[in-house]
């Protein structure tokens, strides 16, 4: 049924009959999401089994169009609005384009770039999407009120912190909600919230942000979504980063707004408290109820920006803070906390190829000794290794692999650094020479060393060719 419905939607827009129907990722979504294409026509296909959160996409997609915001085009609708067609933006998503900088919490300049058009394009969507809005087609609140702040609570109190198994006073907890919800409706708003603003739902189109899956919007204040993208559990932004997007962000809303900027980061706090909370009610009810593996696997992220911002207290909220920490502190939680670092270290001969990453995460190096002078090339070295005092005294002497190893501890340090900050558990550093038996076992041995004496982690060091293994 869902098929012919968006066959004949696409018949009727196209006047093509015949085309190739792949599925597409839908992820927490209970819409479904086809690619329809046939010769050099391609658009998405959507099923949705809500017919008023379908309304609300369509008529939201068609007031942004006409504000020329970057927005996916809706191209035709079955009678019954369960069924619809729109833009096909591609495959190209921001959460994807920043994998590398979610990895290592090291952000490239291109990354960077792309996160700045980001937030501040969030601006002019918030001013400019509320601008002529009829919020009345938003769905299931036409705005940010009390009603909806106590459900996102409530989501959390149920679908998340009950199924810990703690103990609390329902009372208790509701007056700090009570005081929390008057605290986000202070200041009235005129401006599009989006709800769900995070990476997953921006689409890049030839290096351009566009937005979907803003179905869920409705009238709000801008701290939201703010929150929602720079607090996202796996964005893994950096302090100074997120500090500079605020910034960027700031600075757009300037152009339709005065902003004390003291004020809105005071107030964006929080936010981002609320919408912790509630993401780990979302994340509850689609791991713990519906099982969604996605959802599970994105609860420690979550878990640890909640104890990040929880250092900084909120002494307005006593019992839900006193709460707080001792669930972010439960014994199931606890491995969410005590991450610790192991750096492997390896020496391999080429010849017989680059040790596996068995992590899977690919984090780290690979430095080639074959430049250096080779004491391979002596016959007196040839029953020794790297290990051996004879090839030490020679590598030391000749002077090459120091210099060769005083140029990389820098650049090993600052990523030993930057790992142990965000709490990553693998990195690897390999050294490979012709026969992984004088340069790289040198080389490894002494990085093992310098890491270990350094940062007091755990470092595992493997001898691939010679069958040596040693832990620190």
């Amino acid at each position: 049924m869902r098929m012919k419905e968006l066959v004949q939607l696409f018949k009727n827009y196209t006047g093509k009959s015949a085309p190739k129907i792949d599925p597409l990722p839908s992820s927490g979504s209970n819409r479904r999401y086809y690619r329809l294409r046939q010769d050099e026509v391609s658009v998405v296909g959507v099923y949705g089994q809500s017919k008023e959160e379908n309304h609300a996409f369509i008529e939201l997609s068609r007031h942004f169009h006409k504000q020329r915001l970057n927005t996916p085009r809706v191209l035709a609708v079955s009678g019954d609005e369960m069924f619809y067609i729109q833009e096909d933006l591609g495959d190209s998503v921001l959460f994807d384009a920043l994998k590398a900088g979610r990895l290592t919490g090291v952000f490239s300049t291109e990354e960077k770039e792309i996160l700045h058009k980001t937030i501040a394009l969030l601006a002019d969507f918030q001013v400019l999407g509320a601008k002529d809005l009829d919020f009345s087609v938003c769905y299931p609140q036409a705005e940010f009120n009390h009603r909806s702040v106590h459900w996102d609570l409530n989501y959390f109190k149920y679908n998340f912190l009950k199924t810990t198994g703690m103990e609390f006073q329902e009372d208790l907890l509701e007056n700090d909600f009570d005081k929390l919800s008057q605290h986000l409706l202070q200041d009235e708003s005129d401006t599009f919230l989006y709800r769900d603003f995070q990476s997953r739902n921006v689409m890049l189109v030839d290096g351009r942000p566009y937005f979907i899956d803003y179905q869920g919007g409705r009238k709000g204040p801008v701290h939201y979504d703010v929150a929602s993208f720079l607090w996202q559990a796996k964005a893994n932004f950096p302090d100074d980063l997120r500090d500079e997007l605020i910034k960027t962000y700031i600075a757009s809303l300037k152009k339709y707004r005065e902003v004390d900027e003291a004020e809105f980061i005071e107030k964006l706090r929080l936010f981002v408290l609320f919408r912790t909370l509630q993401v780990l009610g979302a994340y509850g009810f689609r791991g713990y109820f519906e099982k969604k593996p996605h959802f599970i696997q994105s609860i420690p992220f979550a878990l640890n920006n909640l104890r990040e911002l929880l250092k900084g207290g909120f002494n307005e909220y006593p019992y839900l803070t006193g709460m707080l920490n001792e669930m972010v502190g439960l014994k199931q939680f606890a491995d969410t906390q005590k991450r610790e670092l192991e750096v492997r270290v390896f020496s391999f001969a080429y010849k017989k190829g680059i040790p596996n990453d068995v992590s899977g995460n690919g984090g780290g190096y690979v430095f080639d000794c074959r430049a250096i002078n080779n004491p391979g090339k002596y016959e007196r070295f040839s029953h020794f290794t790297g290990l051996d005092e004879e090839v030490i005294k020679f590598l030391e002497e000749d002077g090459e692999m120091e210099l060769f190893l005083d140029n990389i501890y820098p650049l090993v340090d600052s990523h030993v650094k930057r790992y142990m900050e965000r709490n990553f558990t693998s990195l690897m550093v390999s050294f490979g020479c012709t026969g992984g038996q004088h340069r790289s076992v040198y080389a490894a041995q002494r990085m093992a060393e310098h890491i270990s004496k350094k940062f007091g982690i755990k470092v595992s060091l493997v001898h691939r060719e010679q069958n040596l293994e040693q832990e620190f």
